[in-house]
């Protein structure tokens, strides 16, 4: 007796092009921008700081934008991704051009990367922004703790101990080289390089691009690890004034985007 065939299997190849497409965009551009921007620690706390105003200049627009261009394309990606390791989607075609090494460094470290993700998220973020989750779950369980008036020095202190340090190194990592490589199949296909010529060409290319994005992205961990916090907590409380007293932002609003040191909650970003 015939079976109807799975909605995912019916709609594979808009699936796995919509799949490939957003690894691309947005996830992978808002991944380079996020590495570039948490690298500005090593410039000062002043110019992370600067990076971080501006992202909140868009007010109530912010939280719109990263649902709709950062955390649905990555939910869409992961989950879809998990999926397909799973069986859940045939595997024929996609990675045929693939050593069984590469797909399964790239099946690895696209799981590794979506764990990361969810708990980097919620270790900086908390996840959900009203209070009572919080402070009464994210908080106790260590998460919630970049204050984005306080940025520096709540990153600092986030990214203090031997532990966490080590692990965002892992899981940068597994995102770097899963979108790296990514990158190169996703080539193939969406059939940009074909030929074995222009896949050796594309493969040096991706490979410079994971090296660099991987340089960055150590060096935003490093730069937050050497964070003076109670110099950047001087610095943040300078701009903090001088923004308030502008009238740029609202003070009654302004410390509930603070470290409790000042003057609010360590609310996510």
């Amino acid at each position: 007796m015939e079976t109807n065939p799975s909605f995912l299997a019916r709609h594979e190849f808009l699936i796995r092009r919509l799949h490939s497409l957003s690894g691309l965009i947005p996830v992978g551009a808002y991944m380079c921008i996020h590495l570039l921007t948490n690298a500005s620690t090593l410039e000062s706390s002043a110019t992370f700081q600067r990076a971080v105003y501006q992202i909140h200049s868009l007010g109530s627009l912010l939280p719109i934008v990263e649902w709709v261009f950062i955390f649905i394309p990555i939910l869409f990606h992961g989950i879809i991704g998990v999926v397909i390791i799973r069986g859940g989607l045939p595997n024929y075609g996609s990675y045929k051009y693939t050593s069984n090494l590469r797909y399964t460094l790239q099946r690895a470290s696209g799981m590794i990367a979506f764990v990361f993700i969810m708990w980097h998220v919620f270790h900086m973020h908390g996840w959900f922004h009203f209070d009572a989750w919080l402070e009464g779950v994210a908080k106790p369980l260590g998460g919630a703790q970049f204050a984005p008036y306080n940025a520096a020095s709540s990153l600092g202190t986030a990214m203090s101990g031997v532990a966490r340090p080590i692990l965002y190194g892992i899981g940068v990592l597994s995102c770097v080289f899963h979108l790296a490589n990514g990158l190169w199949t996703m080539g193939i296909t969406w059939g940009v390089w074909t030929s074995p010529a222009a896949q050796k060409r594309a493969d040096r290319v991706c490979i410079a691009l994971g090296i660099a994005l991987a340089f960055v992205g150590l060096s935003a961990i490093g730069g937050a690890v050497r964070i003076d916090v109670d110099a950047a907590k001087t610095v943040e409380g300078q701009m903090y004034k001088a923004k308030t007293e502008s009238g740029e932002i609202d003070k009654t609003q302004g410390d509930h985007k603070r470290s409790d040191e000042g003057g609010g909650h360590a609310a996510a970003e």
